[in-house]
C-alpha cells in the first residue's frame, strides 16, 4: 500500500471534533476582528476632519509644540472642504467635537452592552450576531456617506455614532459565549490570549484600510470597513455553529452532550465541593475567588443559580444574580479603568502622533498600528502567565503596575524622535492591552462558568456583558476626557491615564491578596470545567 501524502497524513492526524474547534476559533476570530476594523476609521479620519490651517485662524499648540512645524504642499480643495478640514470640525473647538463623537459611540455601547447580554441569553447566537453585524455595517457606511452627500450637521454624525454603538454590542457577548461553548478551561488563558489578538488585528486592518483613502476620499474610509463587517455578518449566518452538540461533536464540557441525565447525575458530573463530600480540590484560582480564606468548603450562600428540576431546563441568570458571583464586581471595576486607557489610545493615538511627530494622517495611522502589534503579544503573554500561575488577578496586577511608569516614559521620549516613539508604542501596547485582554476573555469566561453557578449554561453571556459593559463606561470616559484635557497639553492626558491605571490596580488588591495567600498550584489539581 502506498504511503499517504504528507498533507493527507496531517489532515487525518486531527479528529473531526478538533477540526470543528479550529474552524470555530478562526471564524469567531474573523467575526470580531471585523467589528474592530469598523471602529478604527474614526480615529484615522480625525486628522483629516481637522487639519492644520493653510491660513487664517491659528492652530492651537500641544505640549509646547508649534503648530507651524508641519507644512503641507498646497492642493486644490473640493467644494465641500475648507482649509481647516471638514465643517463643523474646522473650528478651534474641534477637539471637543471629536471627543463628543467618541463619547456618543462609547456611551451608547456601554449602555447597550448591559442589555445585550440579557437579550443574547434568550436568542440564538447566530441570528443575534448576524443582525448586529449587518446593522453595524450599515451605520458605519452611513457615516462615510456624509462625505459624498456633503453633510455638515454635527447631529447627523452623533446620531450615527450612537446607533452604531448600540448595534455593535451584539458582538462581544455572542463570540465569547460561542468560543467558551467549544473550549474548556484547561488552557483558556493561552487560547483566549491568542484569540483576543483579533482586537489588534482588526485595529491594524482598520487603520490600513481607512488610511488608504483618508487623504483623498475619507468617506470610503468608512464605507469599505462597513461593507466588510456586513459581509462577515452573512458569513456568520451561513457558517457559525453555536455549540458542539448542534453537530453531535463531543464536547470537553460533557454535561450538555447528555441532556437526558437527571439533575442528580448532572451534579455528580459537576462534583461540587459540598459539605462532607470528598472530592478533588478546586483549582487554586477559583478557590481564592470563592472562599474567604482559601481553605474552607463552599458555603451554600455562594450558590447563585441552581438548575431547574425539569432535567434539561435552566433559566437565564438575572442581572443581580450575576453580580453576586465572586469576583465579578472587582474585575468589572478594574476593567472600567483599564479600558479607559486602552480606548483613549484607540481613538486619540493617531492625532497625538500627528501633533508630536508632525506626520500626516495616513502615516500617523500606520504608525499607530504598532500599539496594536504590542497588544497582540501582551494579550498572549498575559494568558500564558495566568495559565501557568493559575492567578488571573495577580497577572493583571503586575502588568498594570508596570504600565503606569511606562506611560510616563512614553510621554517623555515620544518627543525625542520617531525611533523612540516606535519602541514605546510596542511596549505600552503590550502592558496596556494585556490586562484588558485577559479580563474580557479568560476571566469573563471563568466567572461566567463559575462553580457557584451549579452548571447554569445561561450565565456566560450576561456575565461577559456586565464586565465588558462596565469597562465600556471607562471606554466612553477616556476619549471624552482626552478631548477635554488635551488643549492644556498632552502631558496632562498621560497623567490622567497613569491615574486610571493606578485605580484599576486598586480594585484588584483584594483578589490579589486572596490569590497570593492560597497555596501554589499543584500538578493536576485543576478540576475539569463541567458547568457549561
Amino acid at each position: 500500500m502506498a504511503r499517504l501524502p504528507a498533507g493527507i497524513r496531517f489532515i487525518v492526524s486531527f479528529s473531526r471534533d478538533q477540526w470543528y474547534r479550529a474552524f470555530i476559533f478562526v471564524l469567531t476570530f474573523l467575526l470580531y476582528a471585523s467589528f474592530h476594523l469598523s471602529r478604527k476609521p474614526i480615529s484615522i479620519v480625525k486628522g483629516e476632519l481637522h487639519k492644520h490651517c493653510a491660513g487664517g485662524e491659528a492652530e492651537p499648540s500641544f505640549s509646547g509644540q508649534s503648530s507651524g512645524a508641519s507644512h503641507r504642499p498646497p492642493r486644490q480643495l473640493p467644494d465641500n472642504e475648507t482649509d481647516c478640514g471638514w465643517a463643523p470640525f474646522d473650528k478651534n473647538n474641534y477637539q471637543q467635537l471629536l471627543g463628543a463623537l467618541d463619547y456618543s459611540f462609547l456611551c451608547a455601547y456601554a449602555i447597550g452592552m448591559y442589555l445585550s447580554g440579557i437579550i443574547g441569553e434568550r436568542l440564538p447566537i447566530r441570528y443575534y450576531l448576524t443582525f448586529g453585524m449587518l446593522a453595524s455595517g450599515a451605520f458605519t457606511s452611513l457615516f462615510g456617506l456624509g462625505y459624498f452627500y456633503n453633510i455638515h450637521s454635527f447631529g447627523f454624525y452623533v446620531v450615527t455614532q450612537i446607533l452604531n454603538g448600540l448595534v455593535q454590542t451584539t458582538g462581544w457577548p455572542s463570540v465569547v459565549t460561542c468560543l467558551s461553548n467549544w473550549f474548556g478551561k484547561g488552557r483558556r488563558g493561552l487560547i483566549m490570549g491568542v484569540w483576543n489578538s483579533h482586537t489588534s488585528v482588526g485595529n491594524i486592518l482598520g487603520s490600513l484600510i481607512a488610511g488608504y483613502w483618508v487623504s483623498t476620499c475619507w468617506g470610503l474610509s468608512f464605507i469599505v470597513p462597513g461593507a466588510i463587517v456586513a459581509a462577515m455578518g452573512i458569513v456568520c449566518f451561513l457558517f457559525l455553529i453555536e455549540h458542539p452538540k448542534d453537530i453531535r461533536c463531543s464536547s470537553t464540557l460533557s454535561m450538555h452532550s447528555k441532556g437526558y441525565e437527571s439533575t442528580v447525575d448532572r451534579f455528580r458530573l459537576h462534583r461540587p465541593a459540598l459539605h462532607g463530600e470528598k472530592s478533588r480540590p478546586l483549582d487554586p484560582e477559583m478557590q481564592c475567588l470563592l472562599l474567604a480564606d482559601g481553605k474552607s468548603s463552599i458555603c451554600p450562600s455562594h450558590v447563585v443559580v441552581l438548575p431547574g428540576d425539569s432535567g434539561n431546563s435552566m433559566t437565564a441568570i438575572s442581572f443581580t444574580g450575576a453580580l453576586r458571583i465572586p469576583g465579578v464586581i472587582e474585575f468589572s471595576l478594574c476593567l472600567l479603568f483599564a479600558k479607559l486607557v486602552s480606548y483613549t489610545f484607540l481613538f486619540w493615538l493617531p492625532l497625538y502622533i500627528t501633533s508630536v511627530d508632525h506626520l500626516d494622517a495616513k502615516k500617523a495611522g500606520e504608525l499607530s498600528t504598532l500599539f496594536d502589534v504590542g497588544g497582540i503579544f501582551g494579550g498572549i503573554l498575559a494568558g500564558v502567565i495566568s495559565d501557568r500561575l493559575e492567578k488571573r488577578a495577580s497577572t493583571c496586577g503586575l502588568m498594570l503596575l508596570l504600565a503606569a511608569p511606562t506611560l510616563y516614559v512614553f510621554s517623555s521620549v515620544s518627543k525625542m524622535g520617531l525611533e523612540a516613539t516606535v519602541a514605546m508604542l510596542l511596549l505600552s501596547g503590550a502592558l496596556v492591552s494585556g490586562p484588558y485582554a485577559l479580563i474580557t476573555t479568560a476571566v469573563s469566561a471563568d466567572l461566567g462558568t463559575h462553580k457557584s453557578l451549579k452548571g447554569n449554561a445561561h450565565a456566560l453571556s450576561t456575565v461577559t456583558a456586565i464586565i465588558d459593559g462596565t469597562g465600556s463606561v471607562g471606554a466612553a470616559l477616556g476619549p471624552l476626557l482626552a478631548g477635554l484635557i488635551s488643549p492644556s497639553g498632552w502631558s496632562n492626558v498621560f497623567y490622567m491615564l497613569m491615574f486610571a491605571d493606578a485605580c484599576a490596580l486598586l480594585f484588584l488588591i483584594r483578589l490579589i491578596h486572596k490569590e497570593l495567600s492560597c497555596p501554589g498550584p499543584t500538578a493536576g489539581g485543576q478540576a475539569p470545567l463541567k458547568e457549561h
